[in-house]
C-alpha cells in the first residue's frame, strides 16, 4: 500500500486486545509519511519494531521516531516524565537519538505522577471495585481488572477532574510546585484510606520532576495545530493508536478496558485535528487472538494449540513481560471493530504462527443463553458466558516464509501457500474488510502487500 502524495490522515487502529504488531506496521508507514501523531494511552502501551536486525521497543515515544520521521506526542496521551526518560535513553543507546527536531510533546498532555501507579496498585489489590460485579460471574480472580499498575486510569480520572497536571505544568516550575504541594496532601489521604500510602515527600518529587520539567521543555509545542496544518497544508500524517479496539473505554469490554477512546474517533480528540483530517482508517489484527490481563475471552485455548500460539508467537507483553491469553481469530470482534472504525483495509499479523497446525479455526457467531448471534457480546456478563460457534479451514504446515517475502514482491498474495491464502480471503470476507497486507516473520521486513 502507497500512502497518498496529497494531504493525508491515516489513522491506525488495532482491531482487538491490543498487541496486534502495529509497532511494525506504523514503522513500514512512517517512511511514507512526513508525521507521526500518537494520540491516546501511556506507557502501558508496547510497540516492537524489527528491523536491520534490531529490536526496538517503545511505549510511549511513536513509531515514527525509528523511520527518522517528526513524531508528536498528542494531547490524548498520559506522560510518565520517568518513563520517557528511561525510553529515549534506552533508544539512544541502540543509535536512535531522540531530539526536539523528532519528538514533540503536546503542552495539554496529562503528567503521570508517582501517586497515580499507586493508587492503580492499591485498587488492584483491595480487588478493583469496578470489577466486582464480573467477580460475581465467578470467571474473574476477587474481580481484578489485570491493568499494568502504571497510574493510566487514575492520572486520566484526574484529567477528568480538572485537578491533575499537563505538560504546560511540568515545564514552569513554579506552576509545578504549587501543584505537587497541594496534590501531594490530597493524594495522600486518599492512598490512606486505601491502607497504603506514598513513601516519596512532596519536596523530592518536587526536585524531581522539576528537572526532568528542564531536560523536557525544549520537547513542547503544540501538536493539534502542528498536526492539522501539515495535513491542511499536504502532508501526509500518520495517527498512531495505542490498545485496541476492545480495550476502548467506552466500547471494549468494559470494565476490563484501558481509560481512553482507542478506536479511529479518538484519533481526531486526542491529537486535537478535525475529523475530516482522518481521510484513511487501516486496522490491525493478528491471524489469531491475544490478550493481557483479566476479562473475557470466548475463544481462549487451554490446550496443545493454545501452548503452540504463545511459544511459536512468542506472546509476551512488551510493556508488562505477562504471558499473553490465547486463542482462535474471533470473525465477531473483526466485524464489530470495522463497525466501529471504519476500516479501509486491515493489516494481518503473525500468519506464519499458524504454521504446523492441521486445522484453523474461526469464530463467526456465539451462542449466548442457549441463541446464537453473529455480534461480540456487549455486555460484559454475556461475553463472559459467550461459547463460540467455529468455522474450520484447512492448516498449513513447513512453508518457507524467506521465499514468501521475496516472491510476495512481485507476486504479492499470490506468494502464499493456497490454504494460507484461503485463510486469508475468508477472514476478508466475514469481516467485511479487505486484507491489504500479512505479516510472515517479526522484522519489519517480512510484510508481504496485496498489491505491490
Amino acid at each position: 500500500m502507497t500512502i497518498s502524495k496529497k494531504g493525508f490522515g491515516l489513522a491506525v487502529i488495532g482491531s482487538q486486545w491490543g498487541d496486534e504488531g502495529k509497532g511494525k506496521i506504523v514503522h513500514t508507514l512512517a517512511e511514507q509519511s512526513d508525521l507521526v501523531v500518537r494520540f491516546q494511552g501511556g506507557h502501558n502501551a508496547g510497540h516492537t519494531v524489527v528491523t536491520d536486525g534490531r529490536k526496538f521497543k517503545l511505549h510511549l515515544v511513536p513509531s515514527g521516531v525509528i523511520a527518522g520521521k517528526r513524531s508528536l506526542i498528542g494531547a490524548g496521551v498520559v506522560i510518565d516524565p520517568r518513563a520517557l526518560k528511561r525510553e529515549i535513553e534506552e533508544l539512544a543507546a541502540n543509535g536512535i537519538r531522540i531530539t526536539p527536531r523528532v519528538l514533540g510533546i503536546d503542552y495539554r498532555a496529562s503528567i503521570i505522577m508517582p501517586w497515580h501507579p499507586a493508587l492503580d496498585e492499591a485498587r488492584e489489590k483491595r480487588g478493583a471495585m469496578f470489577g466486582a460485579a464480573v467477580a460475581a460471574a465467578k470467571k474473574s480472580a476477587a474481580g481484578v481488572i489485570g491493568t499494568t499498575k502504571r497510574g493510566i486510569g487514575p492520572a486520566y480520572e484526574d484529567r477528568a477532574a480538572r485537578v491533575g497536571l499537563v505538560f504546560a505544568d511540568l515545564i514552569d516550575a513554579t506552576t509545578l510546585r504549587e501543584k505537587v504541594f497541594a496534590l501531594h496532601h490530597y493524594e495522600q489521604r486518599v492512598l490512606h484510606s486505601l491502607h497504603c500510602g506514598l513513601a516519596e515527600s512532596p519536596e523530592r518529587i518536587y526536585a524531581e520532576y522539576a528537572t526532568l520539567g528542564r531536560e523536557f521543555a525544549l520537547f513542547a509545542c503544540d501538536a493539534a495545530s502542528e498536526a492539522s496544518d501539515a495535513v491542511s497544508g499536504g502532508a501526509r500524517v500518520l495517527f498512531e493508536g495505542a490498545q485496541g479496539t476492545f480495550l476502548d473505554v467506552s466500547f471494549g469490554t468494559y470494565p476490563f478496558v484501558t481509560s481512553s477512546n482507542t478506536i479511529a474517533g479518538g484519533a481526531c480528540v486526542g491529537a486535537g485535528v478535525p475529523p475530516r483530517a482522518i481521510t484513511r482508517v487501516e486496522g490491525v489484527a493478528k491471524a489469531y487472538t491475544t490478550r493481557v490481563g483479566n476479562g473475557p475471552f470466548p475463544t481462549e485455548l487451554f490446550d496443545a494449540i493454545g501452548r503452540h500460539l504463545q511459544e511459536k508467537g512468542a506472546e509476551i507483553g512488551t510493556s508488562t513481560g505477562r504471558r499473553r491469553r490465547c486463542g482462535w481469530l474471533d470473525a465477531t470482534m473483526l466485524r464489530r471493530a470495522h463497525q466501529l472504525n471504519g476500516f479501509d483495509g486491515l493489516h494481518l499479523t503473525k500468519l506464519d504462527v499458524l504454521d504446523g497446525l492441521r486445522e484453523l479455526k474461526i469464530a463467526v457467531a456465539h451462542e449466548v443463553h442457549g441463541k446464537q448471534v453473529r455480534e461480540f457480546p456487549i455486555g460484559v456478563r454475556d461475553a463472559l458466558r459467550a461459547r463460540p460457534v467455529y468455522e474450520t479451514l484447512r492448516g498449513f504446515a513447513n512453508v518457507d516464509w524467506k521465499k514468501v517475502v521475496r516472491e510476495g514482491k512481485k507476486k504479492g498474495f499470490g506468494a502464499l501457500p493456497s490454504e494460507a491464502l484461503a485463510y486469508v480471503r475468508r477472514i476478508e470476507a466475514l469481516a467485511g474488510v479487505p486484507v491489504i497486507s500479512v505479516s510472515v516473520g517479526p522484522r519489519r521486513e517480512d510484510i508481504v502487500f496485496a498489491k505491490n
